[in-house]
Parts: C-alpha cells; sequence; structure tokens
C-alpha cells in the first residue's frame, strides 16, 4: 500500500473517531434530551403536608406539619437565604443555616427553637395545603433546586401522608 493510500486511510479513521467522540460528549438537551432539572446535592426528602389529628392552628399541630430538606453529599451546604415556598406564595427564607453533610433538617411550620436539625417557619397558620400543593426549595440565586407536589394535580386526591414526587 503506498504512503498517501495510508495517509487517506488515518485521515478518514480520524475523522470518524473525532465524530463519534463528539457525538458522545454533547450535552443531553442537544442529543434531543430535556431532562426536567439539573441533579441536586439538597432535595426535599419528604412534606407532611397534613398534621396528623384535628387541625386546630395549635402550635403543637402546626409543628407537625413539615418539610424534610435532606443534603445528600458528605459535604456541608450553606443554605443562607435558600427559600421554600408553595403554592399561595408563602416563603420560609433559610437564615444563616449550614446543613452538614447526609443530614436532614425540618422545617416546621409553626414556632419554636431553631436547632442542627429543626427549624420553624414561626406561623400561625397552616403552610400546606391538604388536598393539593407544591413544595419549591430554591437556592440563594432563586434556582428551582427541587420540587415535591401531591393532591389532585399530581394525578391522585387527598391521602393525608408524606408527599414525595
Amino acid at each position: 500500500m503506498s504512503v498517501p493510500a495510508i495517509a487517506r486511510r488515518l485521515t478518514a479513521a480520524a475523522a470518524v473517531a473525532t465524530a463519534v467522540v463528539g457525538g458522545l460528549a454533547l450535552p443531553a438537551a442537544a442529543a434531543g434530551q430535556h431532562p426536567s432539572r439539573p441533579h441536586s446535592d439538597v432535595v426535599i426528602s419528604g412534606v407532611q403536608y397534613d398534621s396528623p389529628g384535628r387541625d386546630d392552628n395549635s402550635n403543637r399541630s402546626l409543628n407537625k406539619e413539615y418539610v424534610d430538606v435532606t443534603n445528600t453529599t458528605r459535604r456541608t451546604v450553606n443554605l443562607d437565604h435558600w427559600t421554600l415556598t408553595g403554592r399561595d406564595g408563602h416563603r420560609y427564607t433559610f437564615r444563616h443555616f449550614r446543613l452538614e453533610g447526609r443530614a436532614t433538617v425540618r422545617v416546621h411550620t409553626g414556632k419554636g427553637r431553631d436547632s442542627a436539625r429543626d427549624v420553624y417557619q414561626d406561623r400561625r397558620n397552616y403552610a400546606w395545603d391538604n388536598n393539593r400543593d407544591t413544595a419549591t426549595l430554591r437556592n440563594d440565586h432563586a434556582r428551582v433546586v427541587d420540587q415535591v407536589a401531591w393532591g389532585q394535580h399530581r394525578g391522585g386526591g387527598h391521602n393525608g401522608g408524606i408527599g414525595r414526587r
């Protein structure tokens, strides 16, 4: 085989290899796949949207309504200025809070003393609708990090339990 023929074959092989590698390196959106949102290290791991027992607006009942936020990594995440919101616009903002690695913080609706495991919205009324609502966690840049919905718009009715995707 002549040198020019070998050079042509090597050039063709290099072009094919570049095309294959380039095609594999395309982002998912460019390849026609549309992920719902980027993977997050911090997630809403559970929602107790219907406080067990009678809904009497007592602080005890309000604090049995909560959202669990979990850090799935080993490293500490600074949640300062992150928000947790509902469909009706109510908002809880984390202030000076760092969530340790592999830890969960429970965001209670009522009043209480904040700790590493429990924080309180200090509300006097229930935050989450028992029949239909969406809890949205946003980072300090207002980007949606995670979202959990329950009720009729999620294909089911009221079940009174803990909601998760």
